[in-house]
């Protein structure tokens, strides 16, 4: 099993916007240094403690100061913007990190960015489906192109030049593509069947019930039987809150109970949002689970995991005995309330965690 980093990322308001991007950078420095083999990163317009806006733009920061991590957008949000920007950008930044992209594609789910957007109402799912479908015909293709949909057209008929290179749009450096990768959410997700038919890869997201975890990989082989394919869990990343530290004690008091705890920030965070938009089930060990029962506490306690090395790979392995084998766990980062600290927990993970996680594995 491999080492990798998810952020949304999630930092507390009074901050400095700066500070926290430069932070953003410095945990993904320390991954690649550390031997994690992945690290994706989110992106919102409209939210100031989700803080990167293009996670694209973000990650191009990190080309030449990374050496061996890959890197992937956590995600693409295709329905805020031009498909024909986003082939050529990621094709781009495919070659500028020659194959080390892992490209990330969702709707966009945010309310407040739709919006600001003006395509709130608009159906972010259908648009979704049109641009990622105009993305992979643009790559696979060769100009003037003729792509129609119900969202956009793509052409450069009335253009081109070919003797002097006008017309094509730019191809990836890996053929035919980076791998495309989605994150899911929802228990018993039908997106992942689709997702399962068309080749793309999954992410659990890290605010799951390992029992809703466990439902992804089922319907992803679904869609994957479906089309004649063999599903490898060695495809399947899941991403999970975890904090580690030499001391136990100081592990859950960071990780879950500390009022201060960044931990406790995100989830309150992610609790509001997902209860405003009635998402909050997600939480919930069952669906007729009374909200009143649903508080913070319970939260962390069932998701968050938290501990000393022996504990933490204690926990990882038991959430692998529900959910079935994955190729990589996604540590998902949290705002450096204490830098030290923060930084410790990702070194405990690649150095002692994993390690001892392989070993009791046979891996």
């Amino acid at each position: 099993m491999k080492i990798g980093f998810f952020t949304m990322p999630v930092h507390r308001l009074d901050r400095n916007y700066t500070e926290c991007l430069q932070e953003d950078r410095e945990a993904i420095i320390l991954a690649d240094r550390m031997g994690y083999s992945e690290a994706y990163v989110g992106e919102h317009l409209t939210d100031a403690s989700e803080s990167i806006t293009n996670s694209m733009l973000f990650l191009a920061s990190l080309i030449t100061d990374t050496k061996q991590i890959k890197l992937g957008t956590g995600t693409t949000n295709l329905s805020h913007t031009h498909p024909v920007l986003v082939a050529a950008q990621a094709a781009m930044m495919d070659h500028m990190l020659k194959g080390r992209f892992i490209f990330g594609i969702s709707p966009g789910a945010l309310e407040s960015d739709a919006e600001a957007l003006d395509i709130r109402g608009m159906d972010r799912n259908e648009m979704f489906a049109e641009s990622i479908t105009h993305i992979l015909n643009i790559w696979k293709g060769d100009p003037p192109y003729n792509l129609r949909g119900k969202h956009w057209t793509i052409s450069t008929q009335n253009t081109i030049m070919p003797e002097i290179g006008l017309g094509p749009i730019a191809k990836p450096y890996q053929k035919p593509h980076p791998p495309i990768v989605c994150t899911v959410v929802a228990p018993f997700s039908k997106g992942v069947i689709k997702m399962g038919k068309k080749g793309f890869l999954p992410i659990s997201a890290n605010f799951l019930l390992e029992k809703w975890v466990k439902t992804h990989w089922n319907n992803y082989q679904q869609g994957c039987k479906d089309v004649g394919r063999e599903a490898d869990s060695q495809d399947w990343r899941v991403a999970r809150s975890i904090f580690v530290h030499d001391d136990h004690n100081t592990a859950l008091d960071y990780g879950r109970n500390n009022l201060r705890s960044p931990y406790r920030f995100y989830y309150k965070q992610l609790y509001t949002k997902l209860k405003k938009g009635n998402r909050h089930a997600v939480f919930k060990p069952k669906r007729n689970f009374p909200d009143k029962d649903l508080s913070l506490d319970y939260i962390l306690d069932n998701i968050v995991i938290a501990g000393d090395v022996n504990s933490v790979v204690d926990q990882i392995l038991a959430f692998r005995e529900v959910t079935g084998d994955f190729g990589t766990l996604l540590y998902a980062g949290k705002d450096w309330e204490d830098k030290k600290l923060g930084k410790r927990s990702m070194e405990l993970m690649a150095e002692k965690v994993m390690p001892a996680v392989n070993a009791a594995i046979g891996q």
